[in-house]
């Protein structure tokens, strides 16, 4: 009976499982490839990286050879490809307009104005009101800041405002493109592509992503404008989330502007400048640009135009500066200052960031007014007066129209073979005498507001 029993079970069993095959049999087949070997891996690009013209023939030269170059210095492959592929002129860099497009540096506003109107909008009512909004609004970041690099926050503010309006605006060009095109035009070729490396180190190095990458006209990324060299040694990641976002993340951009000032040597609670006021018959040819100690400076009579005794805050030495000439207002200047030179090296632009943080914290001036009766030389006019003085003996540098340093120095000294004030500021009447086209001799000289001449 156990026999037959079983014998019963296994016919069922293969009947159901007859069944079972007849029934996958009738129904739906799952798709399957054919069986033809191995399927096929596409290879890896090699070799040179094949671009789209960009419809600038300089520019695909330019762009094949710099390829190359950082493929051969070992850069990512695919992001080599991805920050130069759809690379295209810009018109301010490559087109027609190219001369008066402002990319000169003689032409940036910094050089180009009177320093009075060039202050009008860092010092402009709205951005020193928004400055001090944005300054209340996030005490404790400020506090973080300062805890942790020791930069004053009115100095964070207002560069944070000169550079982008405090984020409002920080380009709309991306940055590969913008370096490129600087690369193209070729007067600053190696400059830029040194900050193109720095844009693929930054991304190999995932603090950030190559969709972050916008920038200014020159390649400046972010609230705080770094190029990608400063970017890479010096950006923060403040809130630690990995990544460096100078573009969109404020505690980022403001503590990366704190690192680069600290590391270029700013000490915190010390005065960038102080506006001064000088005894009658003062030798302005002090004004050299050579720091002299505290007491030198006490010695020959300076004293704080506001009144009371220097606060330096440690600081025992300065430079004398004349933004105006002997007839506008003085300042002591002291190291700080030229740490926001690092930034931006114009003392015109430093001065701005001095003035706003001053004023940002209620501290408004200058108190000497500005000679705006003086009509400011235009570039060919600085160039001309540079040829001449160096063609009478007096080295004013690069005839290239920017009243700096050298210049300024050059006609300090022609200023003090002729008996005129020498405060080395180029007037109409100083280009008329150096080039010969005044009778010059006597006294001719500027009064400054203090009744000195």
């Amino acid at each position: 009976m156990i026999q037959k029993g079983l014998a019963r079970t296994q016919l069922l069993a293969a009947a159901a499982l007859t069944g079972l095959l007849a029934s996958c049999a009738a129904g739906p087949q799952p798709t399957r490839p054919p069986v033809t070997g191995s399927t096929p891996v596409e290879a890896p690009e090699t070799g040179q990286i094949k671009y789209a013209s960009s419809g600038h023939a300089a520019m695909d030269l330019w762009r094949n050879d710099f390829s190359n170059r950082a493929l051969a210095d070992g850069h990512d492959r695919a992001l080599v490809k991805s920050l130069l592929t759809g690379i295209e002129p810009i018109a301010l860099w490559l087109g027609t307009d190219f001369q008066t497009a402002g990319t000169g540096i003689s032409d940036q506003a910094e050089f180009a104005k009177p320093i009075w109107d060039y202050l009008k909008v860092p010092l402009g009512d709205s951005r020193i009101s928004n400055g001090k909004e944005r300054l209340a609004e996030a005490p404790t970041l400020f506090d973080q800041i300062e805890a942790r690099y020791g930069v004053d926050r009115q100095v964070l503010i207002a560069i944070w405002g000169m550079e982008t309006s405090y984020g409002a605006v920080i380009g709309n060009f991306d940055a590969g493109n913008a370096l490129a095109n600087m690369a193209v035009e070729g007067r600053r070729r190696s400059f830029a592509e040194k900050e193109l490396y720095a844009v693929m180190t930054m991304v190999e190095r995932g603090d950030a992503e190559r969709s972050d990458l916008i920038a200014g006209w020159a390649g400046a990324m972010g609230q705080t404008q770094f190029m990608p060299t400063t970017y890479v040694a010096y950006a923060e990641d403040f809130d630690g989330d990995g990544h460096k976002d100078v573009w969109k993340n404020e505690g980022d951009a403001l503590a990366s502007a704190a690192n680069y000032l600290k590391k270029s040597g700013y000490a915190m609670g010390q005065p960038w400048g102080i506006e001064v006021a000088v005894p009658f018959s003062f030798d302005y040819s002090l004004a050299d640009g050579a720091e002299r100690s505290m007491d030198a400076w006490r010695a020959a009579g300076l004293t704080p135009i506001a009144g009371g005794a220097f606060q330096t805050g440690g600081a025992d030495a300065a430079q004398l500066w004349l933004p105006a000439g002997a007839a506008g207002p003085k300042y002591l200047l002291f190291p700080n200052f030229k740490v926001f030179k690092a930034y931006n090296n114009a003392d015109s632009y430093a001065f701005a960031v001095g003035m706003a943080s001053n004023a940002i914290m209620g501290q408004t001036g200058p108190v000497t007014p500005w000679p705006t009766y003086l009509k400011p030389l235009s570039v060919a006019d600085i160039k001309a007066l540079q040829a001449g003085l160096t063609a009478q003996g007096y080295n004013a540098g690069p005839v290239d129209g920017i009243p700096g340093r050298q210049t300024k120095l050059a006609l300090m000294g022609f200023q003090k073979s002729r008996g005129v004030v020498a405060d080395g500021y180029p007037t109409k009447e100083m280009l008329d005498l150096v080039t010969g086209t005044s009778s010059g001799g006597g006294t001719v000289g500027v009064s400054s507001a203090d009744g000195s001449s």
